[in-house]
């Protein structure tokens, strides 16, 4: 007997210093690329506040979206990178199915950043994501890690990007290894992904970058009425984030279809802006829109926010301009939210809450990154109805997905393994 406790104590202490030695490596990893891509994410979410601040004082510099959208053209040419894939060029490197160059970083920092200044309609986590992406795939290489821990640091990147740039450290570490592939995580990378998400997070706000913070709301008990009318709102909030993407995707293929010159698609549609922004006499749409989202989650909206938003961010992004989906879909969530809120006699600000994370988990298909996000914008105090607005959503969302290199690896609906990429 003694003879088998003793050789079960040599072989459980030879297993823990292996998992201690991996330990130790993916936490010093993790500190490196939390520290990397947080500095340049800090930086990029910095230059987006500025941009946003001189756009806002001087709404001249709308009219030059046009040329703008040239300039972004050209550097992606002569980076000889003309077929951008956006974000889903960093699922397709976790998948093993492409690299992610180096030159993805400065080059989506800069047109981002031009997209913001000159009044485009989009986000900026899309090009946190490739920047943290691109950055933590770079750090792989410089490791020498084989492709399967390479693609743990990218996820590491895109957790530490996402982390800095929003401040929500817990959805951060959860979302790179959740968006991947529907149904099955990466949990391999759990420890990195939060402690880089905690570091960013960290280094961002002690050089100022500030999270968005609605926990003010008053959320009122859980009762079977306003079960009833969460259920309803995060319904057509699946279907308005089915829309969205049905959107984005349809008008991309018209506008390269009939528009085949790079150059004159980005700059007839970055005059399209200006018109709508002149004839709408309003700059709501220009820029990611955090404004509007908060005035939403105070109770005031412009009833149809969320239509002029789809068809702003879907002409941005689909004619070339860089930036993301994701803040236009808390934007158009927490709008329509509000919307109905103030139609059917329910708290517009609940009800602002419940649509941009209801649209989002719709959009992205990330149920356990929807409900941490949902704690870290709004506190705890709605929890109830999140749980409700993410569950329906993502069972009414069906298999469409803002990225087309998603996989949903196992049914929504039954225990059914299934592998095909995210509808478009």
């Amino acid at each position: 007997m003694s003879k088998k406790i003793l050789k079960a104590v040599k072989a459980y202490s030879k297993k823990s210093w292996f998992h201690i030695s991996k330990f130790i490596k993916w936490s010093l990893v993790s500190v490196i690329t939390g520290i990397t891509v947080g500095s340049f994410s800090t930086l990029f979410a910095f230059m987006m506040n500025t941009v946003t601040d001189f756009r806002n004082d001087n709404k001249y510099i709308l009219y030059f979206l046009p040329l703008a959208g040239i300039v972004t053209v050209f550097l992606y040419s002569i980076f000889n990178y003309k077929n951008d894939k956006g974000t889903n060029l960093v699922l397709s490197t976790i998948h093993a199915q492409s690299e992610i160059p180096f030159k993805m970083a400065p080059l989506i920092f800069i047109t981002t950043v031009l997209t913001h200044l000159f009044g485009g309609s989009a986000g900026r986590e899309g090009a946190a994501l490739q920047l943290g992406g691109s950055i933590g795939n770079q750090l792989g290489r410089l490791f020498k890690f084989d492709d399967a821990d390479k693609r743990v640091v990218v996820l590491c990147g895109m957790s530490a990007a996402f982390s800095a740039v929003f401040g929500t450290p817990m959805a951060a570490a959860i979302f790179s290894m959740e968006v991947v592939s529907i149904g099955v995580m990466y949990y391999a990378a759990l420890v990195p992904c939060v402690f880089s998400a905690l570091i960013a997070s960290y280094f961002a706000m002690n050089f100022g970058v500030r999270a968005d913070d609605f926990s003010k709301i008053e959320f009122p008990a859980l009762t079977v009425t306003n079960a009833l009318e969460t259920i309803i709102l995060s319904a057509l909030c699946a279907v308005l984030s089915i829309i969205f993407i049905v959107m984005l995707h349809s008008v991309g293929d018209l506008l390269r279809k009939y528009l085949k010159n790079p150059y004159i698609r980005i700059f007839l549609a970055g005059c399209v802006i200006v018109v709508l922004s002149i004839l709408l006499n309003t700059n709501d749409y220009n820029g990611a829109g955090i404004s509007v989202i908060e005035n939403a989650i105070n109770g005031k909206a412009v009833p149809y926010a969320f239509i002029l938003k789809m068809i702003f961010t879907v002409i941005t992004i689909e004619a070339g301009y860089r930036g993301g989906e994701i803040v236009p879909s808390f934007f158009i969530g927490a709008t329509f939210g509000c919307t109905f809120g103030s139609l059917i006699g329910f708290s517009p600000s609940v009800c602002a809450a419940v649509g941009l994370i209801a649209v989002f988990c719709g959009v992205t298909n990330c149920p356990i990154t929807s409900l941490l996000i949902s704690f870290e914008l709004f506190g705890a105090g709605g929890i109830h109805f999140f749980m409700i607005a993410v569950a329906v959503s993502y069972f009414m969302s069906g298999y469409y997905g803002l990225y087309k290199d998603q996989t949903i690896v196992y049914s929504k609906y039954k225990a059914k393994f299934l592998n095909r990429k995210a509808r478009q």
